[in-house]
């Protein structure tokens, strides 16, 4: 299968990319980006890309399925509309250019609490990219709805940072309706997309289908052997 990645120099899809060169299944790994990556790898083929241009590189699309880890912060876009730019309207064009060149899978890094109809600014530009590709009809759209992700990321976020050290505490107090509220690692939601697409390439095309998961799925994907 080929897979292009989007958001690999993040942390999940740093974890991401690792995953999908590790699988014999994958034939490619395809990863536009702004700056080169330090990985090397015989299937990884990286394209330095203007992201406000992604139409002009429509043949990096032609793919069997489209992973978007894409994300940033209202603080680090340095605006509301930069912000909606990077985290819907970046992941939307993907999508579309995806699904126009025949990609059958589209696989999400959303967030808990994602709606259209959200109060929350994040929440709510989360919630209207998932609608709009939800339009576009992929075969297999999978969203993950992760809460706080863990790990080491490049740069520091303070309040991340504070709620990643409470988290185990506050993880044993979240359970039944609660748990997918509990914090997540990013290497687990990654390992969960990666074995997601190596269950893709053993199963047959099928009657379209949409997947939201949460803690309790990914954890569960994630540990499965594929």
């Amino acid at each position: 299968m080929k897979v292009l990645l989007l958001g690999a120099t993040g942390l999940t899809g740093g974890f991401v990319l690792n995953g999908l060169l590790a699988r014999d299944e994958i034939e490619e790994v395809v990863v536009p980006v702004r700056k080169p990556l330090k990985t090397v790898h015989a299937r990884l083929r990286q394209q330095e890309i203007d992201f406000d241009c992604m139409e002009e590189h429509a043949e990096l699309f032609q793919v069997d399925v489209i992973i978007c880890c894409l994300g940033t912060t209202i603080k680090k876009a340095g605006s509301q509309e930069q912000f909606r730019k990077v985290d819907c309207g970046y992941g939307l064009k993907a999508a579309e250019l995806g699904r126009a060149a025949g990609a059958r899978a589209f696989i999400l890094m959303s967030a808990i609490g994602s709606s259209s109809s959200s109060t929350i600014f994040y929440n709510r530009v989360k919630g209207e990219l998932e609608n709009a590709v939800k339009g576009l009809g992929f075969p297999h759209l999978s969203i993950y709805h992760p809460s706080l992700l863990l790990g080491d990321r490049p740069e520091h976020r303070l309040g991340e940072a504070m709620g990643a050290k409470a988290m185990p505490l506050i993880n044993r107090a979240l359970f039944g309706p609660l748990e997918k509220y509990r914090g997540i690692e990013a290497s687990t939601v990654a390992n969960a997309m990666v074995n997601e697409v190596c269950n893709l390439a053993s199963e047959a095309a099928a009657e379209q289908v949409v997947q939201i998961r949460e803690y309790r799925d990914i954890v569960e994907l994630s540990a499965q052997t594929v």
